[in-house]
């Protein structure tokens, strides 16, 4: 018998967004964003040492005994909308979600397994699963693929997982060659990964495992990236709504005309429903619930398109101001079309979603 998901936030994971917003504020507002995306090297290693390691969100979905802080996804969700509020470019998504749950669906009694994810847990690594970020979590894997194009955070990562013929194996970053990729959004590199034949590398499971584990890992992130997506479309709205009460025509601030505040008005209420489908995935995977995969379409399906209006809206808005590069919104526009995207289409999503309840095409 399923339950009604809890869309609320509780008060713990109100105290974990104003610590992560504290400290994207202060390491990672959007003038220095800005300025590391244009450098070609986007990552700072001492936010995400702060971020991962010191305040211990690395480790939010790894139980305590294997040394995380055995949170849930919920929590991982509420760091994930504040990194979207800031487009923070961190591999929080592709190494603390996708990976994580990757490694988290194996024997976690194995040595290697345990080992790779205490490390992960306490932010002194960074692992990325080797599959192009397009992959949706019932599409084709890259078994036994050398050379993989389109993955996400590569040159970010320490360590890589590699799915080959026989299973999933970790290869340290030194075993495979990173080419760096020309990205639309440059806060989120990706690069084609080779990894090298006599590389030396640990097979953590077996073919069948594997894949199993990948899907889980690829599910939960797709069903986490909505609320990277819920995040961004809220920074958008905000500022659009303090850019058109601020901006003045004809002695009027420009919020004030009638087809603006309508346009705002629809926006608000899709970020309203983009926030609920977003609440409602990530309590699904938390309680682990048989209608997690369902909720996950739904909500893949639904905040892509919203993260991009709420980003188009935002340029368009401000006008002149919203064109040019010195103003963030192009990195917030780049990001949400990366998003839609990612770990599937909204249309791939709908598919799947039809597919769930049985309502086929003719």
């Amino acid at each position: 018998m399923s339950t009604q998901p809890d869309l609320l936030y509780s008060e713990a994971e109100d105290d974990l967004r104003s610590a992560v917003r504290s400290l994207l504020t202060d390491r990672s507002d959007t003038a220095s964003v800005l300025v590391r995306a244009e450098s070609g090297t986007p990552y700072d290693p001492e936010l995400w040492k702060a971020l991962a390691g010191d305040m211990g969100a690395a480790g939010l979905l790894v139980p305590e005994k294997l040394g995380g802080q055995g949170a849930s996804h919920r929590e991982a969700a509420v760091v994930l909308e504040e990194l979207g509020r800031s487009v923070a470019p961190a591999p929080y998504l592709t190494s603390s979600v996708i990976a994580t749950e990757t490694l988290l669906a194996l024997d976690t009694e194995s040595e290697p397994v345990a080992a790779l994810l205490a490390e992960l847990a306490a932010g002194r690594q960074v692992a990325v699963l080797a599959v192009p970020l397009s992959a949706a979590p019932d599409g084709p894997l890259p078994f036994g693929a050398r050379r993989i194009t389109g993955v996400p955070d590569a040159a970010a990562a320490d360590v890589l997982l590699v799915l080959k013929s026989d299973g999933l194996y970790a290869v340290e970053a030194a075993g495979v060659t990173v080419e760096a990729l020309t990205p639309l959004d440059l806060t989120r590199p990706l690069a084609a990964v080779t990894v090298d034949r006599t590389a030396a590398a640990t097979r953590l499971a077996d073919a069948a495992t594997a894949e199993a584990a990948v899907r889980r890992g690829l599910l939960a992130g797709a069903g986490l990236l909505a609320s990277e997506q819920l995040g961004l479309a809220e920074w958008c709205l905000e500022e659009t709504v303090r850019h058109t009460r601020e901006r003045h025509q004809f002695n009027r601030p420009i919020g004030s005309f009638q087809a603006l505040k309508h346009r705002m008005a629809q926006l608000w209420l899709e970020v309203v429903s983009g926030r609920a489908a977003a609440r409602a995935v990530a309590d699904a995977l938390a309680t682990d619930s048989p209608e997690a995969a369902l909720t996950v379409a739904v909500a893949q399906a639904y905040c892509s398109r919203v993260a991009v209006h709420a980003a188009e809206e935002c340029v368009q808005l401000h006008a002149g101001i919203g064109m040019t590069w010195e103003h963030p919104a192009h990195l917030y526009l780049k990001r949400a079309k990366s998003d839609e995207i990612a770990l599937g289409t909204p249309g791939r999503h709908k598919e799947a979603l039809a597919e769930l309840i049985d309502l086929r095409a003719p």
